[in-house]
């Protein structure tokens, strides 16, 4: 996964760019994602990466090359975005999807799933040039995993309506059908406000980093070079503004299988290892665990998370 932040901004300012699950610190976790250590990066952040402003000057619509900061959130070691299903209501509570090693309380072990979990963490919600806009917070952690996929999802204390109402900010849509290669995408990180762009180079049937195991997850091509800070980043198609997947981790050093240092196997058990290639995690499966009103639904048909 990411590296905390403090590493991943001194690989910043020194080498460019890392891969690695994206995150940023709350606690400082060490290991999987692409997490950021806040602290002393935050005040050095406008001079590091594109500002916001630069990044999607006059856009407003997530279209082709329009995708911009509407609806994305910054954690306090991660990025995130405000996120509906394709079925979900307006006077639904909302939700805020980001991944599972950003959670506050550290890394998700092997085999664990989180369920209905106390919690009343913030998010800073980002209108499309990238300024804040508002201080959402969570009602409870819905659901948070890093077996077979990395995701968590908050439920927050108000709705799409009163969201869109109070900031004009809609939430991205969750596609529900799986990405295609060769797909032109968008990374907007509300974490760094910065967006990286490329296509969808293919997918890995699995990918190992440490003691983790995920599921069929998005390669990109090399132009995503997502750093710290990034993880949690939704993944969006540029042609329809829907989001395909959500950003996690990539092989900074070119080690095999582990820890920032994931690694592809494939049918036969043949590993690959692509250094400084980013990966993330599908996104198409999930809203059939999501049912009326929101409601996290693990036994409903087609639902593949898994399960506590």
């Amino acid at each position: 996964m990411r590296k905390p932040l403090a590493a991943a901004f001194c690989a910043l300012a020194i080498a460019g760019a890392g891969a690695a699950p994206a995150t940023a610190a709350e606690a400082a976790p060490t290991g999987v994602g692409k997490v950021a250590d806040t602290g002393a990066v935050t005040s050095a952040v406008s001079d590091v990466v594109t500002s916001a402003a630069e990044t999607v000057s006059g856009i407003t619509n997530p279209s082709a090359k329009g995708v911009n900061f509407a609806g994305t959130v910054a954690l306090s070691n991660c990025s995130g975005s405000v996120v509906r299903m394709p079925d979900s209501e307006a006077d639904d509570p909302a939700l805020v999807m980001t991944n599972g090693h950003c959670l506050e309380s550290g890394f998700p072990g092997p085999g664990e799933v989180q369920v209905d979990k106390a919690s009343s963490r913030t998010f800073s919600l980002l209108n499309a040039s990238g300024s804040r806009v508002a201080t959402l917070r969570a009602a409870k952690l819905a659901y948070a995993t890093m077996t077979d996929t990395d995701v968590a999802f908050y439920q927050l204390t108000t709705s799409y309506a009163k969201i869109k109402s109070s900031y004009g900010i809609s939430p991205l849509t969750l596609n529900d059908a799986h990405p295609v290669a060769g797909t032109a995408i968008s990374i907007p990180s509300g974490y760094w406000k910065r967006i990286y762009s490329c296509d969808i180079d293919g997918f890995a049937p699995t990918l190992k980093e440490g003691d983790w195991t995920w599921k069929d997850s998005v390669r990109y091509t090399s132009a995503c070079n997502t750093i710290g800070g990034t993880s949690g980043s939704p993944v969006v198609d540029q042609a329809s503004g829907k989001v395909v997947a959500i950003n996690n981790t990539g092989n900074e050093d070119g080690e095999r299988c582990t820890v920032n240092n994931p690694c592809e196997v494939d049918e036969s058990g043949n590993v690959t290892v692509r250094k400084g290639i980013n990966y993330a995690q599908e996104t198409y499966q999930i809203p059939s665990c999501f049912g009326i009103d929101n409601k996290l639904d693990l036994s409903a048909s087609g639902c593949t998370l898994p399960k506590p």
